[in-house]
């Protein structure tokens, strides 16, 4: 006797899979480095969107 347990699968569709996963989204980011002989200067900035929302933040830094 087999004692395996019996799996049952199913097909789903493209729409169904972006729904269990968080569905499409997308990111872009960027950044830019100065450096001079007094110091140097550092900025950041990111964005990402998706089904849920949308959020974007940036950075700058300065050191001497």
């Amino acid at each position: 006797m087999n004692l395996t347990p019996q799996v049952e699968t199913a097909e789903m569709s493209d729409a169904e899979l972006d729904n269990i996963s968080g569905g499409i989204g997308g990111s872009a980011s960027g950044g830019l480095l100065v450096e001079t002989p007094l110091g140097e200067l550092a900025a950041g900035l990111f964005s990402a969107a998706s089904a849920e929302g949308v959020t974007a933040g940036g950075n700058l830094t300065a050191t001497r």
